[in-house]
């Protein structure tokens, strides 16, 4: 599921409908985070970002950059990326890349889904543990017998 911190922050600067918006491309021109075109005798070259929400502009590069960082799908796409482009560039286009996932979520309403991670087995390993001594100790697992081991 996406844990993002864009949630309480980015949230109030979005709002949670997305019918606002329309579509993901709307939302990242409002954000200011959609690539540029600019096209000139046939020739494409690269475009400025146009000025838009520096606030949430802000969080998605900064979020961006802790992805490429993680174990994710999203960090494919940034290896992927900076074949083609510099640093900068790349966690731009991750940047409006999360911006399109957050898009899908709040609009769809169904949690997020990492192609690479299973976020909730690795909240269980990690858990499990604790959880089973809290169990025990509340009474509702037998406590385990050292001598059977």
């Amino acid at each position: 599921m996406l844990e993002l911190p864009l949630q309480p922050t980015g949230l109030v600067e979005i709002s949670a409908e997305m019918q606002n918006f329309g579509s993901a491309e709307r939302l990242a021109s409002w954000v200011g985070i959609c690539p540029g075109n600019n096209e000139s005798a046939g020739k494409r070259k690269t475009g400025k970002t146009r000025k838009g929400n520096a606030w949430v502009r802000r969080l998605l590069c900064e979020f961006a950059q802790a992805a490429s960082r993680s174990r994710c799908a999203l960090k494919d796409k940034f290896a992927a990326l900076s074949i083609r482009k510099d640093h900068k560039k790349s966690i731009v286009a991750l940047a409006h890349k999360m911006l399109r996932i957050v898009f899908a979520v709040l609009k769809n309403k169904t949690p997020y889904l990492d192609k690479v991670v299973d976020y909730e087995a690795l909240s269980v390993q990690r858990n499990a543990p604790r959880w089973m001594k809290m169990l025990i100790k509340h009474g509702y697992m037998p406590t385990p017998d050292p001598a059977a081991a």
